[in-house]
């Protein structure tokens, strides 16, 4: 009987890596729901409670200058290096770079440039808003201060809010926005919000960022991933002019378009044949007689060096010619005469 192979954890891995034959009809595009709207609100509130604080030079300047008088970096100074690189992971070029390409391998596989456009749409939404932000409020960071206790608000700087923040929370939350399944976006949610989380107080242990710049630089970031749902309807007529203006161009220049990838066929078990009673054959006749069937002898077979001597029956000496032989009547005896 045909049966499946069972599929090994390295043959399941291969398995995703191959070009799925179309687009899947499971890619949910996310909504904006009830739910996400009033977190997008709190968020947003969040968001006007920092700026507002530190515009007025409340107790969480007087908290950024504390901590920058603390000097983290010298604290715990076993630990710079790691700080270092790990505040790589918040820096624009390299994130980019590193989610780009995971996002365009899921393009080529799903048949859709949605990923890419997705991110996209979100880098450029982060370049806006928080690019806007630091300009607009131009803040000075820890190493250029100039008035202990001060804001350092309108003085020509450009870190409120913290880009490296704000840039890890969209960078690595898109992957759990692009997420397949519910159980993948939450594990990448978690993730993501570690990372983001990890790069916000790297900056303030290097002294590149007060603290209220990475509160806001989460809120900043976080607005733009709850708000990418009113963007979808944008992304979708752009991935179909981008399809479209490709398939003009092809037949301009006569290429031929790829041939739909044939659907894998799913072996399946042979159902067993049905048992069927053989007929019985016919005695052939043969012209030879029956053979008479050999009997052995019961019991162990034993060497012949094993075996008991027999002795012959009679005598073994020589017969005398004057004696007669063993077994016939006696002659009468001669009498005996005196001499």
């Amino acid at each position: 009987m045909r049966t499946e192979r069972n599929l090994t954890r390295l043959d399941r891995v291969f398995a995703r890596l191959d070009r799925e034959p179309e687009r899947p009809a499971h890619i949910d595009v996310p909504k904006m729901s009830r739910h996400r709207v009033v977190l997008f609100t709190a968020t947003l509130a969040f968001y006007l409670a920092i700026v507002w604080a530190v515009v007025i030079t409340s107790w969480l300047v007087r908290l950024d200058w504390q901590v920058m008088f603390f000097r983290p970096y010298q604290q715990w100074a076993a630990i710079h290096w790691f700080v270092d690189y790990y505040v790589v992971l918040g820096q624009r070029g390299p994130t980019a770079v590193m989610v780009a390409a995971w996002l365009g391998w899921r393009s080529w596989r799903q048949h859709t440039i949605r990923p890419l456009l997705t991110l996209g749409a979100s880098l450029l939404l982060l370049n806006i808003t928080v690019g806007a932000a630091k300009l607009g409020m131009g803040r000075l960071g820890p190493h250029y201060a100039t008035v202990i206790g001060s804001n350092e608000m309108g003085l020509g700087g450009d870190i409120f809010p913290s880009g490296h923040t704000a840039n890890a929370v969209v960078t690595w939350g898109i992957l759990a926005y692009l997420a397949s399944t519910p159980r993948a976006r939450r594990w990448l949610s978690a993730v993501s919000a570690v990372t983001s989380l990890g790069v916000g107080m790297s900056t303030v242990y290097l002294g590149t960022h007060w603290l209220s710049d990475v509160l806001l630089g989460w809120a900043a970031g976080l607005l733009i991933l709850l708000a990418l749902p009113w963007c979808e309807p944008f992304i979708a007529r752009a991935e179909t002019w981008i399809l479209d203006l490709r398939d003009r161009w092809r037949s301009r220049r006569g290429v031929p378009a790829p041939a739909p990838v044939p659907v894998p066929v799913v072996l399946k078990p042979r159902p067993a044949p049905v048992e069927q009673t053989a007929p019985e054959r016919e005695p052939v006749a043969s012209g030879r007689a029956p053979r008479t069937p050999i009997h052995l002898a019961p019991g162990p077979h034993t060497a012949r060096s094993e075996r008991s001597p027999v002795t012959p029956a009679g005598s073994r000496r020589p017969q005398h010619p004057e004696r007669p032989p063993r077994g016939t009547p006696a002659q009468t005896a001669r009498p005996l005469t005196g001499g």
